[in-house]
């Protein structure tokens, strides 16, 4: 084969190699979340997505790749000011998220050092319409204010403010000594409050307890009373019923004497003799006024008849 044959096989493959180098050098890959801004000429000409690209050599540039993830930038603290005059220290936190790759790769230079500018002075004019205490206690409000500011004033770059967040808040020492003496003055005040009201809680359940005590004994000394002249009283009754059978059976004897008597056929001497009897009885007792029947002198007779009987009974 001809020398010059030879070196011209030899600049083909050379610029073939060339070539290839160049075509594969030229073949881009986007990422999942990546997307590219291709410059032709040095102008925008289009924005890639996720997948293989392929530009032309030495005219098109990829002159950005955008991470369009969810974005977190924790700035340094803050020198602000109080609507009363006191300086302390206030770092944030911004979560951002790309939504237009264009506007964000020209929208503004340096997009993050831009965010931090803008989140400091808004910050600082925000305390500053603030005195210490809502500082404080408002971190929900100015973390809300400072992301629809920021998100407003962030759209034309492309940019979606989803979050900020307030960090730290570090008044200065002598105020936080200051806070710090309240905050043991208030909690010795509740200390003292709640044992204040324990104690009159425990007086309170302490009288309720002694009244409920005299309540439930004097119902039962009432109680006690009551069976008490229930008792007496039914003993009473046992006692009058107790009288009232005696002379019932008294009254039922006599009646059985009598009826027994009349059946027996008792003359009219037995009669007498038992007339007799019950004046014996009268006069055994103590009344002073005796009543003497109109037959006294037959009834005497009768009974000296029956004692002389008995005595010849007894010889």
């Amino acid at each position: 084969m001809p020398q010059g044959a030879i070196i011209a096989l030899i600049i083909i493959g050379v610029l073939l190699g060339i070539a290839i180098i160049i075509f594969v050098s030229n073949i881009k890959v986007m990422g999942q979340t990546e997307k590219g801004i291709i410059e032709r000429l040095g102008a925008y000409h289009t924005t890639w997505g996720t997948g293989i690209h392929i530009k032309v050599p030495f005219i098109d540039k990829v002159a950005y790749r955008i991470d369009m993830k969810e974005q977190v930038r924790d700035f340094p603290p803050q020198s602000v000011i109080t609507r009363d005059n006191v300086t302390m220290q206030i770092d944030t936190i911004v979560f951002y998220q790309v939504t237009d790759p264009k506007l964000f790769a020209y929208g503004v230079q340096n997009p993050n050092q831009a965010i931090e500018y803008l989140s400091a002075t808004t910050l600082r004019n925000l305390i500053g319409d603030l005195d210490l205490d809502s500082t404080l206690t408002s971190r929900d409000l100015i973390n809300e204010k400072m992301r629809r500011i920021l998100d407003e004033a962030t759209d034309p770059w492309g940019i979606k403010v989803t979050r900020v967040e307030v960090k730290n808040i570090l008044p200065p020492k002598d105020i936080r000594e200051a806070m710090e003496r309240q905050m043991r003055a208030e909690r010795e005040k509740r200390e003292k409050v709640l044992l204040a009201e324990g104690q009159k809680q425990s007086a309170i359940l302490i009288a309720e307890g002694n009244k409920e005590s005299m309540i439930l004994n004097a119902e039962a000394e009432k109680e006690s009373t009551i069976r008490r002249a229930e008792g007496e009283a039914q003993k009473l009754l046992n006692i009058k019923q107790a009288e009232a059978e005696g002379i019932r059976l008294t009254r039922q004897a006599e009646a059985d004497g009598i009826r027994m008597i009349k059946e027996a056929g008792a003359d009219k001497s037995v009669l007498t003799i038992k007339g007799y009897e019950a004046l014996e009885k009268v006069a055994d007792g103590n009344a002073t006024k005796i009543f003497m029947p109109n037959n006294l002198a037959q009834i005497g007779s009768v009974a000296s008849a029956i004692a002389e009987t008995v005595r010849e009974k007894k010889e």
